[in-house]
């Protein structure tokens, strides 16, 4: 689910009897309920694993940017086991594209462990949370989703409607409290599953973060930020701080047969474990006439025209693509390797570095793409880097 605040609210008792919004929101979530591949239907029991799942998938993205994964992953490892069994490699290919990798290695650890335990994911959210990979927010969802056990889980959209309801004046990232205490008093004992997924449905459709559709919410008639006549100007925003800007080079170096020179990052860190094109480190003071120096070997590199941008959570990213073609396929050095070409779409790149490619490939097919611009280093090294 999208948000930065996740959290559980177990700490809190709901109360023993059904409030009056929570009636009005059940009765919402059982006429508008939306049909999502991972969701139990009506009179149907969740499965934990397919909840799990999703839950791990939606972090930190949108529904409609799931569902092919999601579909892709259940297809390709329809129970727990069998995505425990899974290759590590297969499992980041699979995840490449969604970004924050480190959630691909936990989810294939906590696959792991759960096989190990027989396939059968603990009921109870303190006991989800021991599990790798599975924090405060993905416990509470699971348990409550998967198994109706009395958890809040509190997700960025849930966060957004307590916030309007209550007219928090604090930013989000500073009313956790408030909005933990708030929203237990929301949850009822019976159908807290029901209620947590009806909440994450009018977060995502009605009481959205700008121009929210308050006459069609089942909470209007309670809700603080719509009584100040100004709903959309709750949650109150953050001060933004200015996001750093990074840039650095990557080298495109294609074979004569076409396949393409990658690398695995390191398994921790951004994007950890995905390919990508060797290059230099990324940084702020990065200077484009040092770029020879992050160079994968010594060749005539070309710098290609344009740059490929990414934005990340903490800074921004331009780098300039430098791109050689081979007169053969000389032996990988150090951790990088060929790539056939028709094996590219199906590699673990991150959204970059498929850019990155594309860029490259794209003027590898231009004509006279060797001979373009100035190359930035003509040195050789001990095996032959003969170029067309």
């Amino acid at each position: 689910m999208i948000g930065a605040m996740k959290s559980s609210l177990a700490l809190c008792e709901p109360p023993a009897q059904t409030p009056e919004i929570a009636k009005s929101v059940l009765a919402w979530w059982d006429r508008h309920r939306r049909v999502l591949p991972w969701r139990a239907l009506p009179g149907q029991h969740a499965d934990p694993y397919l909840v799990w799942l999703s839950e791990i998938l939606l972090q930190q993205t949108t529904v409609q940017a799931v569902i092919p994964y999601f579909e892709r992953f259940r297809g390709l490892w329809p129970r727990v086991e069998d995505l425990a069994a899974a290759p590590p490699e297969e499992v980041m290919r699979a995840f490449a594209g969604l970004g924050y990798y480190s959630r691909a290695r936990n989810m294939h650890a906590c696959a792991r462990e759960i096989a190990r335990r027989g396939g059968a994911f603990p009921r109870r959210e303190a006991e989800l949370r021991t599990l790798p990979g599975i924090g405060a927010y993905t416990a509470a969802a699971v348990a409550a989703i998967a198994f109706n056990e009395a958890a809040a889980p509190v997700d960025g959209n849930i966060a957004r409607i307590v916030t309007r309801l209550e007219a928090i004046e604090q930013p989000i990232a500073k009313a956790r409290a408030a909005i933990s205490k708030a929203a237990a008093a929301l949850t009822p004992r019976d159908r807290p599953g029901d209620f947590a997924q009806a909440l994450m449905d009018i977060g995502a459709t009605i009481c959205t973060p700008r121009n929210p559709k308050c006459p069609a919410c089942p909470m209007q008639s309670v809700c603080a930020a719509w009584a100040t006549g100004e709903p959309q100007n709750y949650p109150r925003k953050a001060t933004r701080k200015a996001r750093p800007h990074r840039k650095g080079a990557a080298f495109f170096a294609q074979a004569a047969d076409g396949a393409i020179l990658l690398r695995t990052r390191p398994p921790r860190g951004l994007l950890g474990g995905t390919l990508e094109l060797p290059g230099t480190p990324w940084s702020g003071d990065y200077a484009p006439d040092e770029a020879a120096s992050g160079a994968p070997f010594p060749a005539p590199w070309r710098l290609i025209p344009g740059i490929v941008e990414q934005a990340f959570t903490h800074f921004s990213l331009a780098l300039n693509i430098y791109f050689v073609r081979l007169a053969g396929r000389p032996p990988a050095h150090g951790d990088c390797f060929w790539i056939a070409p028709e094996k590219i779409e199906g590699a673990a790149l991150s959204s970059l570095m498929r850019k990155a490619v594309a860029h490259g490939l794209s003027f590898a097919t231009e004509p006279k793409a060797d001979s373009r611009t100035a190359p930035i280093n003509r040195r050789r090294n001990g095996f032959s880097m003969k170029t067309r």
